[in-house]
C-alpha cells in the first residue's frame, strides 16, 4: 500500500512538471504570409489634376454702344466668323472725338500685333524645320548605335512640341488679323455715323470656331469699349494641369506616361506629361504647412472619343508613371522592414521557423517593393510583421 502511494504521488508529480512545462512554453506565433512572385512594377506620384484648356479667347466690345441681348448660351458651338452679339449706336459715346482716337490707336496695335504673330509663326517654322533635321540626325545615329534611344524619343517628343508651337502661333496669326478687321471696322463704325438713329448697328463676330464657355454680359445694355461679352474655347484642345510637390516634379519629365482616373466617366483614359513649368510657387496647404509646387501640364493621348463629356475646369486624379519594371521580384510592401544596422530586411518563412533575410530593396509602391535579391520567387514571407518576432520563432500562418 505504501509502494502504491509513492507510486501515485510520483505519477502526480510528473504529471504536474509536464502540465507547468506545457503551460510555460513558448507558443508559435500567429501571423499572416505572403509569396514572392515576379510581375510588372511600377512607381507612380499621385495628385489632383484640373482640366483646362490650351488657348481660350475673350470677346471683348470693340467699341462703346448698347449691347443687344446675347441669345448664346455655355455650350453652344460656334463657327469662326459667326455673329456673337450685336452693338447698337449710342447717343453720343460712340461719336466723341475721344473713342475715334482710341478706336485709331486700337487699329494701329492691332496692325502691329498682326506683324507680330507673323514673326512667332515665322520663328515656329523655323524651329520646326531645324528639330525636324535633328530628329532624323538623331534616327539615323540611333541606328548606327552612336547615340541613346531615349535621346532619340526626346528628339521625336520636340518635333511634336515644335509642331504644336506652330499650330498656336498660325492660330495666333489667325486671331490677330481678326482683331485687325474688328479693329477697322470698329473705326470705319464711328467715323460714317452722323446721325444715332440712322447707323446701323455692328456685329461682333467669333474669332476661332469652338464653344461658348461663358456669357459674361448676357443682359442687354450699354456697355463701354473693351467689356468682357462671351468666353470662347475649342474643348477638342483640353489638357491637365497638375500641381506637383517640387521634389515629385523633378521625376515627371516630359514624356512620361500618365493615367488619368476619377474623371467621372467610365474607364481609365491615358495622357503623356508635356510640360514643367520651370518656375515654381509657394502653396499652404490644408494643414496649415507653406510647399514649394510647379504646374504639370498633360495632354490627353486617349480618343477624343473617350472623353467627350469633359470639360475646362474637371476636377480629375493623375498618376503620373516614374518607373516601369516588366519582371520584377515583387513582395508586399508591408513584408519589408528597415534593419538598424542598416539596410532592409524580411522574414522567411522556413520549416515553420521565422528566418530573418536581409534583401537589396530597389524601390516600393502602395502595394509592392521591389528586391533586386534576398529571397527567391516563389518564397514565404511575413507580412506585417509583430514586434515579438524574433529569428528562430515558431510560427503558425493565420487561417490554416
Amino acid at each position: 500500500m505504501k509502494t502504491m502511494t509513492w507510486i501515485l504521488g510520483g505519477m502526480a508529480v510528473v504529471a504536474g512538471v509536464a502540465l507547468l512545462a506545457w503551460a510555460f512554453a513558448p507558443r508559435p506565433l500567429e501571423v499572416e504570409t505572403a509569396v514572392a512572385d515576379r510581375g510588372p512594377f511600377e512607381t507612380v506620384i499621385t495628385e489632383e489634376g484640373r482640366t483646362t484648356l490650351r488657348q481660350r479667347y475673350t470677346v471683348s466690345a470693340p467699341l462703346s454702344g448698347r449691347l443687344a441681348r446675347i441669345t448664346l448660351e455655355a455650350g453652344d458651338a460656334v463657327a469662326a466668323g459667326s455673329v456673337l452679339a450685336t452693338l447698337s449706336p449710342t447717343l453720343a459715346p460712340m461719336l466723341d472725338a475721344r473713342t475715334q482716337r482710341e478706336l485709331t490707336a486700337r487699329v494701329a496695335a492691332a496692325q502691329a500685333n498682326v506683324q507680330r504673330a507673323g514673326s512667332q509663326a515665322e520663328a515656329a517654322r523655323v524651329a520646326l524645320v531645324q528639330t525636324r533635321s535633328a530628329q532624323q540626325r538623331s534616327a539615323e545615329l540611333a541606328r548606327q548605335g552612336f547615340v541613346s534611344p531615349i535621346q532619340a524619343e526626346n528628339d521625336a517628343l520636340a518635333v511634336d512640341a515644335a509642331q504644336k508651337a506652330l499650330d498656336a502661333a498660325q492660330q495666333g496669326r489667325v486671331v490677330a488679323g481678326h482683331e485687325l478687321e474688328v479693329a477697322r471696322a470698329a473705326l470705319a463704325a464711328v467715323a460714317t455715323t452722323t446721325d444715332a438713329s440712322t447707323a446701323r448697328g455692328f456685329d461682333v463676330r467669333a474669332p476661332v470656331a469652338g464653344r461658348v464657355l461663358r456669357v459674361l454680359q448676357a443682359s442687354e445694355g450699354t456697355v463701354a469699349l473693351g467689356t468682357p461679352l462671351l468666353e470662347l474655347g475649342d474643348l477638342n484642345q483640353l489638357e491637365v494641369v497638375a500641381e506637383l510637390l517640387t521634389t515629385d516634379a523633378l521625376q515627371a519629365g516630359a514624356g512620361r506616361p500618365v493615367r488619368i482616373e476619377d474623371w467621372g466617366g467610365p474607364g481609365t483614359l491615358q495622357g503623356r506629361v508635356r510640360l514643367v513649368e520651370p518656375a515654381g510657387f509657394t502653396k499652404v496647404s490644408a494643414l496649415g504647412v507653406e510647399e514649394q509646387r510647379v504646374r504639370v501640364h498633360i495632354d490627353l493621348t486617349s480618343p477624343p472619343a473617350a472623353w467627350q463629356t469633359l470639360g475646362d475646369g474637371f476636377r480629375v486624379t493623375v498618376r503620373i508613371v516614374t518607373q516601369q519594371v516588366d519582371d520584377a521580384l515583387r513582395v508586399p510592401v508591408s513584408a519589408v522592414f528597415p534593419r538598424p544596422e542598416g539596410g532592409h530586411a524580411v522574414f522567411v518563412v522556413d520549416a515553420g521557423r521565422a528566418r530573418l533575410q536581409p534583401v537589396d530593396l530597389a524601390a516600393r509602391n502602395e502595394t509592392h517593393a521591389w528586391l533586386r535579391g534576398g529571397v527567391d520567387a516563389g518564397g514565404t514571407v511575413v507580412v506585417y510583421p509583430p514586434a515579438a518576432l524574433t529569428e528562430g520563432a515558431r510560427l503558425r500562418v493565420r487561417g490554416s
